[in-house]
């Protein structure tokens, strides 16, 4: 081997091109990979429901009073969610037992733990004919909210 062709191995370069190539290619891969998968893996926390599942009875028991009771389903944490319960027509609620607490707009935050057997006994002053009663759910940090039960109350 001799000077000359030390040289030419040094200055040729034909067969970088290809392993440089294929080195460019597998780095943007790799790095297309780590990127869609952080932004799907991220969008599928964002669309879990983290919504309980409850179900509710609601006795309207007379013209003026109803009860509401968690029939059965997840418990919810009334300390830090919140579960209001309002009613159509803008009819100003009150609680008629110890549970709960009224607000200003004329619904009642429910306040405590609620779970299967938990009740609630809502007054409204009037007649409460076709007023639809809702019970509703909101999330501790505000994302997320849901009705979680809706009933009509008879005609009267």
């Amino acid at each position: 081997m001799n000077l000359n062709d030390l040289k030419t191995l040094f200055t040729e370069d034909r067969a970088v091109s290809p392993v440089i190539g294929v080195i460019l290619m597998v780095a943007i891969t790799v790095i297309l990979a780590a990127v869609i998968g952080t932004f799907v893996l991220g969008m599928g926390d964002d669309l879990q429901n983290n919504q309980p599942t409850a179900s509710f009875n609601m006795d309207f028991n007379d013209t003026t009073g109803v009860t509401i009771s968690h029939a059965g389903g997840d418990t919810i944490d009334g300390t830090s969610d919140t579960v209001t319960i309002a009613a159509t027509g803008g009819a100003s609620l009150g609680t008629a037992g110890a549970v709960g607490s009224t607000n200003g707009d004329g619904t009642i935050d429910w306040g405590e733990s609620i779970s299967a057997g938990s009740s609630i006994d809502v007054a409204k002053g009037s007649n409460w004919s076709g007023e639809t009663v809702s019970v509703n759910w909101e999330s501790a940090n505000g994302d997320s909210s849901a009705q979680l039960a809706s009933r009509t109350a008879p005609n009267n």
